[in-house]
C-alpha cells in the first residue's frame, strides 16, 4: 500500500520560488567583480533567474544540456545557477584556479554548450577557446558599459542578454532524480572526474544543511560564503541559504582578510564558511590591527584541517566554531564538529581536542571504516580504517566513465583513513594515499602538520613519507616559517617532543621557500614526493 501523499517532486527551482516567495524583501549583498557594493533580494534573483531560463530556452539549450559557469561569488552567478536548473539543464562550475589545460578538458569532456563567465576570465579563457569546440556562446556577467573587447564566440554582455527576455517564462518540470549540477574533483590523482548531482540530493542535502548541528542559519542571520560557488557545489550554501531565508553576503573576486573583515563588519555577517587559507589572513589582519567582530558567531572550516591555534583564536573571540569534512562526491556535506552531550560542558584543551576533529555526520550519511580487504573496524577512536560513505546526496558514479566505484553494501571509498569513536565523531587521519607506513604500522601525516604549524615561527607545514632501508617509509617534515621568523631543525623537534609517540617524531625537517598547493588549497602531496624523491635521511643505515 503506497501513501496518500502529493507527488511533489524535489526540484532546486523550488527553493529559489520559495525564497522569493516568503523572503522576498531580504538582501543578498555582493562585492561587485566591476567593483561596487551591489544590493539586491530573493524576488529579484528569482525574477531573473526566470529570465536565465527564457533566454538559454530560446537559444535552444535543452533537458540534460550542460551549461559552464567560470565564476565568483555574486549576485549574477546564483541567478545564473537557478536559471540553467529551471529548465533541466546542467549548472557546471568550473574552478578557474586550475590549469587552463585542465579548463579546457573539462569543458570538453563535459560537451558544455554555453560557458559564463566574469571579467577577471575572459583573457584566460580567449586563450584556450580555441581547444574548447562545444562552445556555442560566452556570456559575460557584466553590463555594457563594462564589456571588453574579446575574441570570444558570440560573446555577449550578460545584462543585454537576459535583457531580451520578458521574464514571462514558467519553470519547467521533471522528474526529481533529473542531473541538476556538476562538479569536477581537483584531478591530484589522474583525470578530473565529473560528479553529478541530481535536484533531488541537492534539496535533501540543502535540509541537511540546514540543521542547527550543520551550517546552523536561518532568516535571522547573515551568511557570507568565502567557500565559492565552483567548489564541491559550493557546500550546499547556494541552495541551503535561500531555502532558509538568509541574508547572502558574497565577496566577489577579493578574499583578502581585509576586503572579508570589511563585509563581516559593514553588513554584521553572524554567519561565515571557507578554507583555513581565508581564515589565516582574516586572523592575522585582525591581531595585526587591534580589530574586533562583534556580530560574528559562526565559522565553519573545511577544505583541509584547520589548526588547532585557529580553532583557539576563534573561540578566544566568542565564535563557535565547526569543523567540517566532505567531499564533491559528497554534495559536500560529510560531518561537522558540532559538541553534542557530553561534551558540550568541556572547557579547554578537552574542548578543543573535541572541535578539532571532523565531528559526525547528519542525518543523511552513513559512515563505515573499514581495512584493505574491506573487513569493518570498531568505533574505537583508535582504530585506523578506511572511510567509506553511503547516503542520497552521494555519488554511485562518475561521469562518462564506466567503472563500479561503490563497494557490494553501496558505500564510496572516500579515500582518506579515519578514526571513529563510540559517540559517532570521526577524525580524519590522512589521504589513503598519504598515510606513512613505517614498520608495519601507520603515521598520521595530518596530525604531524597540525603539531609543526603549533610552532610560533612555523607558517604551514607538511609531511610525506620518504624511503627508509630499515622500516620502508619514515615521515619527512618540510616547513615553510613566517615571514621573518627563524627557527631551526632542533627548535621544532624540541616543540613536537613528547607530544606525540617517539616512534611518529619526523626524522628530519627541510625548510622551504614555499609549499605547493592544489586549485582547491589543499597541499600537493604529489609535487612534493617528486621534489624530495632523490632525498635520503642522514644516519638511515639498515
Amino acid at each position: 500500500m503506497l501513501g496518500l501523499m502529493q507527488d511533489w517532486p524535489l526540484l532546486c527551482h523550488r527553493i529559489i520560488e520559495h525564497a522569493a516567495q516568503i523572503h522576498g524583501t531580504q538582501e543578498i549583498v555582493t562585492r561587485s567583480v566591476e567593483g561596487p557594493i551591489h544590493r539586491t533580494n530573493y524576488k529579484n534573483i528569482r525574477d531573473r533567474a526566470l529570465k536565465v531560463s527564457q533566454r538559454l530556452d530560446r537559444d535552444g539549450i535543452k533537458l540534460g544540456d550542460r551549461v559552464a559557469t567560470i565564476a565568483w561569488n555574486t549576485w549574477r552567478h546564483l541567478e545564473a545557477w537557478y536559471g540553467i536548473m529551471g529548465i533541466g539543464a546542467i549548472c557546471h562550475t568550473v574552478n578557474p584556479r586550475l590549469f587552463p589545460e585542465q579548463i579546457a578538458w573539462i569543458v570538453n569532456h563535459a560537451q558544455d554548450r554555453v560557458l559564463m563567465t566574469d571579467l577577471t576570465f575572459v583573457p584566460i579563457l580567449e586563450k584556450i577557446a580555441d581547444k574548447m569546440p562545444s562552445i556555442e556562446r560566452y556570456v559575460v556577467f557584466t553590463d555594457k558599459a563594462h564589456m571588453p573587447q574579446t575574441t570570444l564566440k558570440n560573446a555577449v554582455p550578460y545584462e543585454d542578454w537576459i535583457a531580451q527576455a520578458d521574464g514571462d517564462f514558467k519553470w519547467k518540470t521533471f522528474e526529481e532524480n533529473t542531473a541538476a549540477a556538476m562538479c569536477y574533483t581537483s584531478g591530484t590523482t589522474g583525470d578530473p572526474k565529473g560528479v553529478l548531482y541530481s535536484h533531488r540530493s541537492n534539496v535533501l542535502h540543502a535540509l541537511m544543511a540546514n540543521t542547527g548541528d550543520s551550517l546552523g542559519a536561518n532568516a535571522g542571520d547573515t551568511m557570507l560564503p568565502v567557500v565559492p560557488l565552483f567548489h564541491a557545489n559550493s557546500w550546499g550554501i547556494a541552495f541551503s541559504a535561500p531555502s532558509m531565508g538568509t541574508k547572502l553576503v558574497f565577496p566577489g573576486a577579493k578574499l583578502d582578510g581585509a576586503s572579508v573583515f570589511e563585509l563581516l563588519e559593514t553588513e554584521k555577517v553572524t554567519h561565515t564558511a571557507g578554507v583555513p587559507t581565508v581564515w589565516l589572513m582574516l586572523l592575522n589582519h585582525i591581531a595585526a590591527n587591534h580589530l574586533k567582530l562583534p556580530h560574528l558567531r559562526f565559522v565553519v572550516c573545511g577544505g583541509s584541517a584547520m589548526p588547532r591555534s585557529m580553532i583557539k583564536a576563534f573561540v578566544d573571540m566568542g565564535v563557535t566554531v565547526r569543523h567540517a569534512w566532505g567531499m564533491t562526491e559528497m554534495s559536500p556535506i560529510g560531518t561537522l564538529a558540532a559538541l553534542k552531550p557530553p561534551f558540550a560542558e568541556l572547557e579547554g584543551d578537552a574542548r578543543l581536542d573535541m572541535l578539532q576533529t571532523q565531528g559526525y555526520p547528519p542525518f543523511g550519511v552513513q559512515m563505515k571504516i573499514t581495512d584493505d580487504a574491506g573487513k569493518e573496524l570498531p568505533w574505537d577512536g583508535k582504530t585506523f580504517g578506511r572511510l567509506k560513505v553511503s547516503g542520497p546526496a552521494v555519488s554511485k558514479a562518475y561521469f562518462r566513465i564506466d567503472a563500479n566505484i561503490l563497494d557490494e553494501d553501496g558505500y564510496f571509498d572516500t579515500g582518506d583513513v579515519a578514526t571513529i569513536d563510540g559517540h559517532g565523531y570521526m577524525r580524519i587521519t590522512d589521504r589513503s594515499k598519504d598515510v606513512i607506513k613505517s614498520g608495519g604500522e601507520w603515521i598520521s601525516s595530518i596530525d604531524l602538520e597540525n603539531l609543526a604549524v603549533g610552532h610560533p615561527a612555523v607558517a604551514e607545514a607538511a609531511v610525506i613519507g620518504v624511503h627508509h632501508p630499515k622500516w620502508d617509509e619514515r615521515p619527512l617534515l618540510i616547513v615553510q616559517l613566517k615571514q621573518g621568523a627563524t627557527a631551526t631543525r632542533e627548535d621544532i623537534l624540541k616543540y613536537m617532543d613528547g607530544k606525540i609517540a617517539k616512534w611518529w617524531m619526523p626524522d628530519d625537517i627541510v625548510f622551504v621557500d614555499g609549499i605547493p598547493h592544489t586549485a582547491t588549497g589543499k597541499i600537493l602531496k604529489t609535487a612534493l614526493r617528486d621534489q624530495f624523491k632523490a632525498y635520503s635521511f642522514p644516519n638511515a643505515a639498515a
